[in-house]
């Protein structure tokens, strides 16, 4: 029988909500972000981990599927944990998200030139060009990944992997960051 919680009850039409976490870079912290939505019975769409422009910071982006009311609960109980030292939930932000694939797919001769008009109307790239088949890099919208993939299946995908999305707000600033940290001459450090 699935465990009620407070989380699992729904307010509202459940979408894609986007958090990025600004985290100390320390062993254990991602464990800790992820066990957080692991106990509150959440499945993780899309996790990405970087460094930041500050050392010995991290930035996680999280995408999950809830209601808004359930993501600022997500929020606050993300900023309980030890580590995390900021939080945006840039769902209804102004801002860009993107992920990035590779999709190795089989290339015959006879077909290849079609394969790669096809890569070249989705702005894509081949990075790789073997005897037996293609790897093509593509970057954007979870939307637009999932059309190439589409395309490319009849010819036979072989192998494909996606990094998850990334997020950035848009427009001057440094996101969660403003604030998170700061020298004694009030400039961010």
């Amino acid at each position: 029988m699935p465990h009620e919680s407070a989380f699992a009850l729904p307010a509202g039409p459940k979408t894609a909500q986007t958090l990025i976490a600004y985290v100390e870079d320390r062993p254990g912290t991602l464990n800790r972000i992820v066990s957080l939505f692991r106990r509150r019975g959440f499945n993780i769409e899309s996790l990405t981990v970087g460094r930041t422009e500050r050392e010995g910071i991290s930035r996680i982006t999280v995408v999950v599927r809830a209601d808004d009311e359930t993501a600022r609960r997500l929020e606050a109980n993300l900023y309980k944990l030890f580590n995390v030292l900021s939080v945006e939930d840039v769902t209804h932000a102004p801002s860009v998200t993107r992920e990035m694939a590779f999709v190795k797919v089989r290339a015959a001769q006879e077909r290849r030139a079609e394969l790669l008009q096809l890569v070249q109307t989705f702005r894509a790239r081949v990075v790789d060009l073997g005897p037996e088949s293609v790897i093509v890099e593509t970057t954007g919208t979870q939307e637009k990944l999932d059309g190439l993939v589409e395309v490319l299946r009849p010819f036979g995908i072989i192998e494909l992997v996606r990094t998850g999305a990334v997020a950035m707000l848009r427009g001057p600033g440094a996101g969660g960051q403003n604030g998170a940290a700061r020298a004694e001459d009030g400039v961010a450090a």
